[in-house]
Formats: structure tokens, sequence, C-alpha cells
């Protein structure tokens, strides 16, 4: 029998039952999630003005180095996001004590990770003169790193927290402890970045310091509504973790590592499109930052969406029902696209007040990095839509457990498309940034097909 004999009652009845109570669940999931990206997206934005109003110097050291810890704290979070992976299938397959072995294992590898992590921060200062970054920048930029180092083992922690409680559907409380923690943070470097009440004025190693601070509680206040919460108290993973158990460690690590991958193949893309516009003075990287900055915004719902499918997808991959499999990922790829095509409607018309947020937009001596940064908007206005499927594509695989072929789908699309058309577009024909931001986007529309066709593919027999 086809769609269209069926009775309009039956298709309502099959929607109500199946579609709605899907999306409702997805909704759960990714407004805090998101919500989340957004208040974390807004720590960093603080940190800039701060290091700012230090002066030029702390502002171009400390900039540089919040920028790179945060790439890599990004990338290494790849691996620990691998227990959310697993523990939605669990979760979907009722498997308590596989949820609490993997939630235990995670917290080692946590520490397994931060310990080198933490050690390469304290001696960033060779690395960054090796990259030819002047002596007083690389100094500077390591006070901010011994500081900040602190707070890489709570980060971790509570990454694989969140990632735990996304997989069993409990998410709610992280806006809150994020909200938190960011009030917190800021209040610590206003103290210790410029010695109010009688602290000593640490500069960047207070702003580094305060951010680290910030990290601890939050990972605290997780670790305490863990303990307190009914339903995540049975799962009792803090107890008997003597020792690693090396099988669960390599299930994460074969998970985890792809991830991890791909997202160094991604950030590599953006930061390769950063030092090209760079390479073409600092008007156009001016105009760079600002598009840049403003598109990460935006990027940290669709960021939220991502963690919350990976969930959703995996819970039924868990229960071996690839038609709630699909579901799920149908259910988050479309509503992206409905946020996005919203906010890229806005956008359009908001770039001036976008720009004017960052430079004084009247400023005759500002024309150039105003009309370039519009053009650049403008491209972004339409390249959002795709950027934000992208991820949730990907991460929909995650909830598969595939997590290879996207790092090599990655790895084509983002640099073998994306870097060459922008490279092509820019330096060869003569488009400036425009055709690296065109180049780049190029590449990330390849990889939304390719996600999107691949999820399609290894769900097919749900049909």
């Amino acid at each position: 029998m086809s769609l269209r004999t069926l009775p309009l009652q039956v298709v309502k009845r099959a929607v109500r039952s199946s579609w709605i109570p899907e999306g409702q669940a997805f909704l759960k999931l990714a407004i805090p999630l998101a919500a989340a990206q957004l208040a974390q997206f807004a720590v960093s934005f603080v940190d800039t003005i701060m290091m700012g109003r230090l002066g030029t110097d702390s502002l171009a050291s400390g900039g540089l180095a919040a920028s790179t810890f945060q790439m890599a704290l990004a990338i290494v979070t790849g691996f620990v996001v691998s227990v959310g992976v697993l523990a939605a299938e669990a979760y979907g397959a009722g498997d308590k004590s596989r949820i609490t072995g993997l939630a235990r294992q995670g917290l080692w590898l946590c520490l397994l990770i931060a310990l080198p992590f933490t050690i390469l921060l304290w001696h960033m200062m060779p690395i960054l003169l090796f990259l030819r970054q002047p002596l007083e920048v690389a100094a500077l930029a390591q006070q901010y790193f011994n500081a900040v180092a602190m707070g890489v083992l709570p980060a971790l922690g509570f990454a694989m927290l969140r990632s735990y409680v996304s997989a069993v559907s409990l998410a709610n409380v992280v806006i809150g402890i994020v909200l938190v923690g960011t009030a917190f943070n800021v209040a610590c470097n206003y103290v210790l970045g410029f010695g109010k009440f009688g602290f000593p004025r640490l500069e960047l190693i207070g702003l580094g310091l305060g951010s680290a601070l910030s990290l601890w509680l939050m990972f605290g206040m997780f670790v305490a509504y863990i303990l307190r919460h009914p339903e995540l108290r049975r799962y009792r993973f803090w107890r008997g973790w003597k020792h690693p158990n090396l099988g669960i460690l390599l299930q994460l690590a074969r998970v985890g590592t792809p991830i991890s991958v791909t997202f160094m193949l991604e950030l590599g893309l953006f930061t390769a499109v950063s030092y090209g516009a760079g390479s073409l003075g600092a008007d156009v990287l001016a105009s760079h930052q600002i598009a840049f900055q403003t598109m990460a915004l935006i990027f940290m719902v669709p960021l939220g969406m991502s963690q919350a499918v990976t969930a959703r997808v995996g819970f039924w991959f868990g229960k071996e029902d690839m038609v709630g499999a699909r579901r799920a990922g149908i259910v988050a790829i479309t509503a992206t696209i409905g946020f996005l095509s919203l906010s890229a409607m806005s956008l359009y018309f908001v770039r001036p007040a976008a720009i004017a947020l960052f430079i004084d937009t009247q400023n005759p001596q500002n024309a150039a990095v105003v009309t370039l940064a519009m053009n650049l908007l403008l491209v972004s206005v339409v390249a959002q839509i795709v950027d934000g499927v992208q991820r949730v594509a990907m991460s929909a695989l995650y909830g598969l457990q595939d997590s290879t072929v996207p790092m090599i789908l990655s790895a084509i699309a983002y640099w073998g498309i994306g870097i060459t058309t922008g490279y092509t577009l820019c330096f060869v024909i003569g488009w400036g940034a425009v055709g690296l931001w065109i180049g780049q986007y190029t590449g990330v529309t390849v990889a939304s097909i390719i996600f999107v066709w691949r999820f399609c593919r290894l769900t097919r027999h749900a049909q």
C-alpha cells in the first residue's frame, strides 16, 4: 500500500507516534547543549576584551595563547567524546554495567591525555620561537600557558561528563553549570588580571589562572550533580576504578582517534585560511577576524545540535533500530537547516550592526575593512547552512560509531578541495579573501553532501 492510499488519520497518527516525539527528544538535548556552547564562547570573547584592556602586547600574546589553547583542547576533546558515543549505544541497549564502565574509564582517559597535554603547555615557548613568533610575544604567551595548564584536566573531565549525561538524555543541567562557570571566570579575570580587592595584578597569568579555576568549578559542580541525581547515581561509576581497563580504553581510542583527527582537519582548514588572510595585509586580516568571530558565534548552535544527534542516533543504534536512527538523523538535519535558514536571513540584514561591534564603522580609515567584512559575511550568509549540516551529519555518523571513514572524507573535502580551491581563487585568480572564504566553504559543502549521503547509505535498509 502506498502512502497516498493511507487514510489521513493513519498518517497523522504515525507522525505523532514517531517523528514528533523524536523532535521533542532532540530539542530537549540540543537546546541546553547549544546554550552551553554559546556561554562557553562568551568566555573566550570576554577574555579577549580583557586582554585588550591590558595593552596591545597582552592582546597579541594572550590572544595567540588563548586561541592556541582552545584549538588544541578542542582536538583532544575528540578522544573523550567517544565516551558519549559508546554510552549512547549502551543506553539504548539497556546495558547499565557497560555505561558504568565507560564513564569510569573515561576518567582514566582524561587523566592519561591531560598529563602530556599539561607538560606540553608548560614548554610552549620553544615551539612559538620555532614558529618565528617574536621573543616578547612568546614570553608573554608562555605566562598564560603556565597558568591555564592547570585547567586541562577539569576541562577534559567536564567534556567527558557532558558527553556522558547527553548519552543518557540528561543534559539540562549543563547550561546552568556553564553560566555559573562563565560568571565566575569573568569575576576571577577581573580580580586577578587587574589586581582588584587587594589581590596582586597578575595580568595574563591572572587571566589564565581565572580560566583554570572556572574549569575546576564547573567540573566540581558537574560531579556533585551526578552524585546527587537519582538516576545518574544508579551507575556509580566513581566506585571501583582502581586501575585502567585496557580493553575499554582501546575501544574509546578506536572511536575517539578518528574524531580527534577530523576535528584537527576542520580546525586546521580555518586556521590555514586565517594565515592566508593575514598574508594579504592587516586590513584583510581584520575583516577576516570580524566575519570569523561572527560566524563562530552562530556556529555554536549547530555545534550543540551535533552533540545531541550523536546521543539520539547512538540510542537507537544501541536498540538495533535503524529506522529510529535514520529518523533521529533526519530530524536533527532538518532542525539545523531550519535554524540556520532563519539565521542566514537575519545576518543578511544585521551585517552592518555586527561589524560595528568590533570597529568604528563611521571612521573613514576603516572603510576598506567594513567593505570587505560585508562581502565576507555575505558569503557566510549562504555558507553557514552547509557548515552546520556537515557538522550535524558527521555527528550522526558518530552515533553509528562510524568515525574512520568520515575522517578520510574530511581530509579530502577540507584539504583536497577546500584549501586547493581557496588558494586558486585567492592567489591565482585574484579574488583575495573572498576567494579564500569561497574555497573553504566549497570544501565544507562537499563534506556536508558526502556526510549526509553516507548517513543515508548506512541506514538505507531502514526503508
